[in-house]
C-alpha cells in the first residue's frame, strides 16, 4: 500500500518544488515506484521534469474537476520509476470553480486514493498558499513534509501552517501526520544558517529530518535543463543530499509499518 505525502509551506522560495522533484527522482533511483502530482498553478515541478507546460491538455485541473480519471492524466517522465500528473496555469481557476461544490476539500482524495495500489509513494507539490488546492492535498495525504529555509524569516508563518494542519486533522483528515520538517538552503559558513538549524531542532526535535539540504549551485541549475539533480549531476552535493533524504524516509517508513 503506497503512501501519499504532501510537500507544503505557504512561504514561497523555501524549496518545495526542488524537494518534490528531487525526492521523487531519488526514490525512483532506490527502485520505488513514484507518482508526482503537481498541484501548483506555476507548474514548476512539471517543467522541472522536462515536460512542456504549454502542451499540457490533461492534468491536475481535470483531476480535481473529476472530468477525467487520474489514469488518463498520468504521464511518464525521463526519470526512472517516476510518473507525473502535470499542472498548467489553468489550475489557478480551480479554487473559484470548486468553491460551491459539495465536499470540495475531498476532490483530490476521491481522485487518487485508488492509486495507492500502483505506487510506493505519491508526492504532491503544493502551491505557496493555504488555499483550497493545498487543503485538498492535505486532506488526501497520509503525511506532510515541511521544507524550512535556513534563513532569517524561516519560522515566520510556520505556526500558521501547523495550525492549518491541526484543523485539517480535526475536520477532514484525522490520520494526517507530519512526515518531517526539512531544513533547506543550508550554508555552513553562515552563522545565521547554523542558528536556524539549532532553533528548529530545539523546538521540533524528532519532527526534523536528520538530512539537511545544502545550498548548491548545481541544484539551482538543474530545473532550467528540465532535469532532476540526479540526472543533471549525480555526483553533486545536492544529489547526495536528496538521495540521503530518500534513504532516511524509506527507512523511517519501514520502522513505522
Amino acid at each position: 500500500m503506497g503512501k501519499i505525502i504532501a510537500i507544503a509551506n505557504q512561504k514561497g522560495g523555501v524549496g518545495k518544488t526542488t524537494t518534490t522533484v528531487n525526492l521523487a527522482a531519488s526514490l525512483g533511483v532506490l527502485e520505488k515506484k513514484v507518482l508526482l502530482i503537481d498541484a501548483d498553478p506555476q507548474a514548476n515541478a512539471t517543467s522541472g521534469l522536462g515536460i512542456d507546460v504549454e502542451g499540457i491538455e490533461l492534468g491536475t485541473y481535470q483531476l480535481l474537476e473529476h472530468t477525467r480519471s487520474a489514469e488518463e492524466a498520468i504521464m511518464q517522465t525521463s526519470s526512472p520509476n517516476v510518473d507525473l500528473i502535470p499542472s498548467h496555469i489553468d489550475l489557478v481557476a480551480i479554487e473559484i470553480e470548486l468553491v460551491d461544490k459539495d465536499e470540495r476539500e475531498y476532490m483530490m482524495k476521491k481522485a487518487i486514493s485508488h492509486l495507492r495500489d500502483t505506487y510506493d509513494y505519491i508526492l504532491i507539490d503544493c502551491a505557496p498558499s493555504l488555499g483550497l488546492l493545498t487543503l485538498n492535498a492535505l486532506t488526501a495525504s497520509d503525511s506532510v513534509i515541511i521544507p524550512i529555509q535556513c534563513e532569517y524569516f524561516a519560522l515566520e508563518g510556520l505556526g500558521k501552517l501547523l495550525n492549518t494542519i491541526k484543523s485539517v486533522q480535526k475536520i477532514h483528515n484525522p490520520d494526517l501526520d507530519i512526515e518531517g520538517m526539512l531544513l533547506t538552503m543550508y550554508d555552513s559558513r553562515l552563522r545565521l544558517s547554523n542558528q536556524v538549524v539549532e532553533e528548529v531542532r530545539k523546538h521540533f526535535a524528532d519532527m526534523v529530518f536528520d538530512t539537511i539540504i545544502q545550498r548548491n549551485v548545481r541544484l539551482s541549475e538543474a530545473p532550467s535543463y528540465g532535469e532532476s539533480i540526479i540526472k543533471y549531476d549525480a555526483s553533486s552535493k545536492g544529489a547526495a543530499n536528496y538521495l540521503n533524504l530518500a534513504d532516511e524516509m524509506v527507512k523511517k517508513n519501514k520502522e513505522t509499518v
